[in-house]
């Protein structure tokens, strides 16, 4: 925003042009000048007072361009040729130094915003801006209200609702201040006629039954006068006026954060908490692999079977493995990382334990064994109760983010809601698929699940004459990890169905060519990682609805293989695979980072990140072992200097180690399983 040509030449500017200097208090310095309290310098767009100076020479400025001066410490305007800030840049020069006269003012340095302003030419924002910021920070709302008018806000509607929020502000503050006629006198001729909706008048009218100003503030969900009520209140009519004539608050350091987060996502090792990574203006941020779980620490080898499923507990404290050899062990990490324990072993399950879920107080175990629930106390091992509600394999358990309950899905095609102590609380009724995994996000808004379509009387009819004809046909993939057919009947196509949790309606059904074998949601509830065979992941965008990216590598094409998001803010994705090794990619670009080995022969079926430390992350193989990864310590540096892949793992109970070195491992008298410890 430039000065006007009448203010470049009035009479004031031509014998007063803008000086700066420092902000103080008024005084008089050694040579005599007057300096007084302000913003620093003389002029209609500026909020303080001037500096008057003795008259100078003109001077050269760094840039090369002569500044002639009328006065000796006056500052002339500095012409510069074009409108951006470089040649080759897409910024322009105008918006850049607004921006920096925002922050200099922001963090203080008001005589160094004089300066900018007076050698640019460019003022932050025009009087009236300034003007109407204080009329909202002083309580002037009718000022206000006048000002809207001449802020740039073309659309009536959003002129309406940016005096529906002022007038608002209004009437809490007289209510607060227990002005309850006049509060009432703002509600009916102000506020109702900015308010298009009924239901918000109905609910600020409510606050007239108050009779307390702490009542008003709780109930309003609004923090006062002494508050931060008048800025917030800002913050929310820059929704209503162009950036171009009120500068978003602290936009600098918006721009700064958003470059920030941007190189934080490119990072694709980057792995330490926000507040730990240093940022410099300065350089990129880059980090190496120092914070990536990449070493083998621990082998956990008790299962006499092979290993289906592992699952951590919400404080990352307790493992939870489910095996073939029809138990469910818990592990206890120990204080120090390096000395596990079995904390329990569930057995008295008739069937493979396939799948494993904790409740979100991390009490209570759940473990599904064909078409058998059970429900565990997870401290002391003790069998709560089992269901067997299911008619076919129990393919999918996932409690509820709120700990109320729990939701399991089966092949049998039902979706059944149980409640925090095992009894059936309603059926969602037959789906349209035979489920084969889901999860709840952790907003609680959806559920989203997968598997295999069941096709109607008229592909059923088609299928079998496609049979008869001596089709076979595709098998599909049970929780044990064989193929078969279902029933008879082959399905044509699986479905990844996302429902509303409070509706239990479909809100989107997609169907998908290939088999889906397990659905992970993120933390933010944005993303669901689904596998998907032959040799696939895909990442949906459940708020768009679209396929977002595909991460390749790994090897899935009969078994059930179970992926995760991992690191700070979901920023991996981690795999089995059926090669036997672990796959680990960056979300954001789908870059695959890792390929670990270190399981024996045999599929790695599941990876689950630990909740409680990024650096940290458990895998299970058909090797009947589980392995904990974690990013190597300087300790475990200083010990691998002489070796290759090397680590120190303790079995149950810490009796017998197990070394690997160079990929081999050497097992020293493992101990055998116990019920517990």
């Amino acid at each position: 925003m430039r000065f006007t040509e009448l203010e470049e030449s009035s009479p004031t500017n031509s014998s007063n042009p803008a000086i700066a200097g420092p902000s103080s208090k008024s005084h008089s310095t050694s040579n005599g000048r007057t300096v007084a309290n302000g913003n620093g310098f003389v002029s209609p767009f500026t909020n303080g007072n001037g500096v008057v100076g003795s008259s100078g020479a003109g001077t050269s400025g760094s840039n090369g361009v002569v500044m002639e001066r009328h006065e000796k410490s006056a500052l002339s305007r500095v012409n510069l040729p074009g409108h951006l800030l470089y040649e080759d840049s897409n910024v322009d020069r105008e918006e850049f130094v607004r921006l920096l006269l925002q922050s200099l003012r922001d963090v203080g340095y008001i005589e160094s915003a004089a300066t900018l302003e007076a050698e640019s030419g460019f003022s932050m924002e025009e009087p009236q801006v300034r003007r109407f910021r204080e009329y909202i920070l002083s309580g002037m709302w009718s000022k206000a209200e006048d000002s809207l008018s001449r802020l740039g806000i073309v659309n009536e509607d959003n002129s309406w609702d940016a005096k529906f929020l002022i007038n608002k502000q209004k009437y809490l503050e007289l209510l607060e201040a227990r002005k309850t006629a006049a509060a009432l006198h703002v509600l009916r001729t102000e506020l109702a006629l900015s308010s298009p909706e009924p239901a918000q008048l109905h609910v600020l009218a409510s606050l007239l039954m108050c009779t307390e100003p702490e009542d008003v503030r709780q109930r309003a969900g609004w923090d006062g006068v002494s508050g931060q009520s008048r800025q917030q209140l800002l913050l929310d009519l820059h929704r209503f006026i162009p950036p171009s004539v009120m500068i978003p608050q602290r936009r600098f350091l918006t721009l700064l954060q958003q470059a920030r987060q941007d190189q934080l996502r490119r990072c694709i090792y980057h792995n330490t908490p926000l507040g730990a990574t240093p940022f410099s203006l300065l350089s990129d941020h880059e980090c190496n692999k120092d914070g990536f779980p990449g070493v083998t620490t621990t082998v956990l080898s008790v299962h006499t079977d092979e290993v289906w499923n592992v699952e951590w507990s919400h404080d990352g404290a307790y493992l939870a493995s489910g095996s073939a050899d029809r138990t469910a062990i818990i592990w206890n990490m120990g204080s120090d990382r390096r000395k596990w324990e079995v904390h329990l072993i569930l057995r008295d399950h008739p069937f493979p334990v396939h799948s494993i879920a904790w409740s979100s107080d991390d009490s209570m175990l759940l473990t599904g064994a064909e078409h058998f629930i059970k429900l565990w106390d997870a401290k002391t091992g003790s069998c709560i109760r089992t269901m067997d509600e299911h008619t076919e394999t129990v393919t999918a358990l996932s409690w509820l983010p709120d700990g109320s309950g729990f939701i399991s899905g089966a092949l049998d095609r039902k979706i059944i809601q149980w409640d925090a102590e095992g009894r059936k609380k309603l059926s969602w009724g037959l789906t349209d698929i035979r489920v084969t995994d889901l999860a709840v996000t952790p907003d609680l808004s959806r559920v989203v699940t997968i598997g295999m379509h069941v096709p109607t009387s008229s592909e059923s009819s088609s299928l079998r004459g496609i049979r008869n004809s001596g089709s076979s046909g595709d098998a599909t993939t049970n929780p044990s990890g064989n193929s078969s057919s279902m029933n008879g009947i082959t399905p044509t196509k699986n479905r990844f169905i996302i429902y509303r949790l409070s509706t239990r309606q479909v809100e989107s059904s997609i169907k998908l060519d290939g088999d889906l074998t397990s659905v992970k949601v993120s933390q933010d509830s944005q993303y669901a990682l689904i596998n998907h065979s032959p040799d696939e992941i895909q990442l949906w965008d459940l708020r768009l609805g679209r396929l977002a990216r595909k991460f390749t590598g790994q090897r899935q094409g009969r078994h059930i293989i179970r992926s995760c998001f991992g690191g700070i803010d979901g920023s991996f994705v981690a795999s089995g695979s059926e090669d036997g090794n672990v796959y680990v990619w960056h979300r954001d670009t789908g870059s695959l980072l890792e390929v670990l080995s270190g399981h024996g022969e045999g599929s790695v079926n599941s990876v689950a990140w630990n909740p409680a430390n990024e650096r940290m992350f458990a895998s299970c193989s058909d090797d009947k072992s589980i392995r904990i990864w974690e990013a190597p310590t300087p300790e475990m540096v200083l010990d691998m200097s002489g070796h290759t892949d090397y680590s120190v793992s303790y079995s149950a109970k810490g009796k017998g180690k197990t070394r690997q070195m160079d990929g081999e491992v050497e097992n020293s008298g493992m101990a055998s399983p116990s019920t517990r410890l």
